[in-house]
């Protein structure tokens, strides 16, 4: 097994894609949460205003925000509409294997005054390419990550609506690839890399399906994205991300409710709650690159002074390794495969130098 280490502040694994660490061994999450102190974050909040001042002059809708009904979706409609006094238009991409919760919580949100378009692809043309996210990339939603983010722009295009915010840039808050943290707006190039992961065409192809059935999952032509100048960007450019702080205004004023037990394979109640397939994401995160649900929600506790470090290893040991298992035959359903396939894909995107096979997939490793 290659030497694997844990970030010295916080939790974050070195086998997590793109991340970096110092010479003191501070993974580039915990440096940028440092960073951020020294942020004049008035100077930020001056650039939102400036450019939600260039979009004023737009009929009808200023910008576009992606929402689930969670907790950041509507943290940031909320302050839009009712702190800087423009018109969003929400936008939904309908997920497979939605939770009941999850359609409540969106439903209160709507219901709390915002404009709202839900797009509902075709349900097999989701089907396919979330299945074969599922056996060729290890991802078990990537069909609807790719919706997510080309069907929001093609509503932004055909709306003429000029500006999308984006939630976090997750590489820079999470630990990744930090290249662009002082870059507010982005373009599309950036989310096929980023957001994307720059894959989706050669599983497009894959898929033969033809151009009619994959409008949701293409982008409009050059042509188009060049006329329409097109701007996107993340709210954390602009604001301190702090994702309880987002949870609990969503609660107070956008009708958000929590799970009344612990959210599978973590500790916290309050995040992710719309589909099921994103517990089997979390799940093939461990087994590829040895952390989980836990380890993400423990770092950003650390990071915002909520926990210690040593409190976080002791909730990575507890939770981490939880697979969601009471959904298995659900998945197979869904994917329309038999459990024997289903069960060998997951083997097939264990990475066997941090797992060993007893049964289940056990770890050679301990945090540490």
């Amino acid at each position: 097994m290659k030497n694997i280490f844990w970030c010295k502040s916080c939790v974050v694994m070195s086998t997590r894609p793109r991340v970096t660490f110092n010479e003191k061994g501070i993974c580039s999450a915990c440096q940028w949460a440092e960073e951020k102190k020294k942020i004049n974050w008035k100077e930020r909040e001056k650039k939102l205003d400036r450019l939600l001042s260039d979009q004023k002059t737009n009929p009808n809708f200023q910008c576009i925000v992606p929402v689930s009904g969670g907790k950041d979706g509507s943290y940031i409609a909320y302050n839009l509409k009712y702190k800087k006094k423009v018109n969003p238009l929400t936008v939904t991409v309908r997920p497979a294997l939605e939770q009941e919760l999850g359609r409540k919580n969106l439903i209160n949100f709507i219901n709390k005054g915002y404009n709202h378009i839900h797009i509902s692809p075709d349900i097999e043309v989701l089907r396919k390419l979330n299945k074969l996210g599922f056996t060729e990339l290890g991802h078990s939603y990537y069909g609807w990550v790719i919706a997510l983010n080309t069907a929001v722009y093609r509503i932004a295009s055909n709306f003429n609506i000029p500006l999308i915010f984006y939630a976090e840039d997750g590489d820079v808050e999470y630990g990744g690839d930090s290249k662009y943290k002082y870059e507010g707006i982005y373009n599309i190039d950036y989310q096929e890399t980023n957001h994307i992961e720059d894959k989706y065409r050669e599983l497009l192809k894959k898929s033969k399906l033809s151009d009619d059935q994959l409008y949701w999952f293409t982008y409009p032509s050059k042509d188009e994205v060049k006329k329409k100048k097109i701007k996107l960007t993340h709210w954390s450019f602009y604001e301190n991300w702090n994702p309880y702080r987002n949870y609990e205004v969503a609660k107070k004023y956008c009708g958000l409710e929590e799970n009344d037990t612990l959210n599978e394979g973590t500790y916290t109640n309050f995040a992710q709650l719309d589909q099921k397939l994103y517990l089997l994401h979390c799940h093939l995160m461990y087994l590829k690159y040895g952390f989980g649900r836990t380890t993400g929600d423990a770092g950003i506790d650390v990071r915002r002074g909520a926990m210690t470090r040593e409190q976080a290893v002791q909730l990575v040991k507890m939770y981490d390794n939880q697979p969601p298992e009471k959904f298995y035959d659900e998945y197979c359903d869904y994917y329309q495969m038999k459990k024997s396939d289903f069960l060998d894909t997951l083997d097939k995107w264990t990475n066997k130098d941090l797992f060993e096979k007893k049964n289940r997939w056990v770890p050679k490793f301990e945090i540490k």
